[in-house]
């Protein structure tokens, strides 16, 4: 099971949103407004930008996110906004 690191917790907050550990195995992040359901986030397999600030450093960190956003800068619908701006 993922574990949320504080970042995103902050990240999620700033937003006006909770989160919690995904009910889909697949998924690592269940983010909920006003009590409702309304993004599963995060593939279970991949690392995010809180893994990478932790086991590598800032800098690597901030590269990866930066590759991330270039990646996925045509995203649209709910579950790419929020796993862009909470797990990134």
């Amino acid at each position: 099971m993922y574990k949320i690191q504080p970042y995103s917790y902050a990240r999620a907050k700033d937003l006006g949103v909770k989160i919690y550990p995904s009910t889909n195995k697949k998924k690592k992040i269940d983010v909920y407004k006003n009590g409702d359901k309304i993004a599963s986030i995060g593939a279970a397999k991949f690392f995010d930008f809180p893994h990478y600030l932790i086991t590598h450093g800032k800098e690597f960190a901030d590269n990866r996110k930066r590759l991330y956003h270039i990646r996925h800068k045509n995203d649209t619908g709910l579950n790419g906004y929020y796993a862009r701006e909470i797990l990134w």
